[in-house]
């Protein structure tokens, strides 16, 4: 199926289901198929990502991940609050480049577009990159200053990955390229290749962990997330943001696309997703499963963790403090970036 096909159907599914919720205000693409042709073909590991926008405050927990016309689907609910303004979707790069490019798919009042208009206007100025890349660089400073070692130790491991995730962010946004979410270390891989920052990337994946990483070593662990991947699946109760992204539709994304990148020679690009996939359904298996039955994947997850080098829980804020060291590094070299970017307009 090509991505032309996939937009169809979510098209279909914004006209027929979405449009009805309580305070429907629009919807529009995000995600990897931002700025991608119709006529590309929709890989098998991904999804076609939707943003409900809602004109109320609190909105409800996103719909998620489901099968829609043979698509897969992912939607989510977003205030227009967050909307308000060009100039605070401009400093938000989770938001701006789902408006570089005219994604708006319904928009009954007319507000989306205009603000697409203007966000595409002003995207590549000089100073809108710069506020984007210094939010990256907060939510890593700020995260990795957050971590609370007394947690559950799926949590823990959370709340040290995702902000260590972001550095690889960092470059992609300077870029002017997608910062994808599960292939944000490939993507970032070729963005620091092309500015000549190969053994920065080298520094990323320490930090990471998965720098020494075999091929082998990869596989052991998918092949041991798939396992508690559909136990916590199987026992999934609770509504967590991310419940959809661990049940049998998603497994696709995150087993199978896992072994994608793998067998691309990708291996080490794949540990941050097959990482944050094992935390998840660890905290799935506290929360509703049988506690002999999170035991019983206990061992494989703290395998995971001790091939990461996590050999006790102090141990993550000693890797903290390790990026951390590391961010002024990354900084500088997105600077650059934005310096001797052709596309960045001064």
């Amino acid at each position: 199926m090509n991505i032309g096909q996939a937009r169809a159907a979510a098209k279909e599914w914004v006209h027929l289901h979405a449009s009805s919720t309580a305070g429907f205000a629009g919807a529009y693409y995000s995600g990897s198929t931002v700025g991608k042709a119709d006529e590309e073909e929709l890989p098998a590991a991904s999804d076609v990502d939707i943003v409900i926008v809602v004109a109320m405050e609190q909105p409800p927990m996103k719909p998620g991940k489901f099968r829609y016309r043979d698509v897969l689907l992912e939607a989510t609910y977003l205030s227009a609050s967050q909307l308000a303004s060009p100039d605070r979707v401009l400093a938000s790069y989770h938001l701006a480049g789902s408006f570089r490019t005219n994604t708006v798919i319904a928009d009954p009042t007319g507000g989306l577009r205009k603000l697409q208009a203007e966000v595409a206007r002003r995207f590549t100025a000089y100073d809108t990159v710069r506020q984007r890349c210094q939010e990256a660089h907060d939510r890593v400073h700020n995260g990795l200053l957050a971590i609370d070692t007394e947690a559950p130790l799926h949590d823990l491991a959370t709340s040290w990955l995702f902000p260590t995730g972001i550095m690889a962010h960092i470059p992609l946004v300077a870029a002017l390229r997608n910062p994808t979410v599960r292939l944000r270390y490939a993507a970032a891989r070729e963005t620091l290749a092309d500015y000549g920052c190969d053994a920065l990337y080298g520094k990323l994946l320490e930090q990471l962990g998965c720098a020494d990483w075999s091929l082998d070593q990869t596989l052991r662990h998918v092949r041991q997330l798939e396992r508690v991947f559909d136990a916590a699946a199987a026992a999934a109760k609770t509504p967590f943001f991310f419940s959809s992204d661990i049940t049998e539709s998603a497994k696709p994304i995150a087993v199978d696309g896992s072994l994608a990148l793998i067998h691309a020679g990708l291996h080490r690009e794949a540990v941050f997703w097959i990482a944050a996939t094992f935390a998840r359904c660890h905290k799935i298996l506290a929360a509703d499963a049988d506690p002999t039955l999170q035991e019983a994947h206990l061992p494989a997850f703290r395998e995971l963790l001790a091939d990461l080098g996590f050999k006790d829980r102090s141990s993550f804020v000693t890797r903290a403090r390790q990026t951390l060291m590391l961010l002024p590094e990354l900084w500088d070299a997105a600077e650059t970036m934005l310096r001797t970017n052709p596309d960045i307009r001064r």
